[in-house]
């Protein structure tokens, strides 16, 4: 599988809100550590959970979510990719908040 393919078609999905394509191609044992808290989520379904928030409270609508900087390490056995990502959002006073994050 194309890794690059993997994270911008989960990346797509993100600014779709299509919550079935976000689930897609995790591992329902991941460990995910990410934004908005809770950081740490154990498992899919409490990962799913973080996006539920993100759609709901947080990020502004169109969804911005990209990634830019995509590095892919690949072994026989395993592959990880690190990037510098994009999203935008509502802080709790409604202002506008960009987030870059690695």
């Amino acid at each position: 599988m194309d890794i690059r393919a993997l994270i911008e078609r989960w990346a797509k999905a993100v600014r779709e809100e299509n919550r079935a394509g976000i689930r897609a191609d995790h591992d329902s044992d991941m460990l995910m550590f990410d934004v908005p808290p809770p950081l740490l989520s154990r498992g899919l379904d409490a990962y799913m959970v973080t996006w539920k928030k993100f759609f709901l409270s947080w990020s502004e609508k169109p969804v911005a979510f990209d990634f830019h900087d995509v590095e892919i390490t690949a072994g026989k056995d395993v592959a990880f990719a690190t990037a510098i990502g994009r999203c935008a959002g509502l802080s709790s006073n409604g202002k506008r908040e960009k987030l870059e994050f690695r």
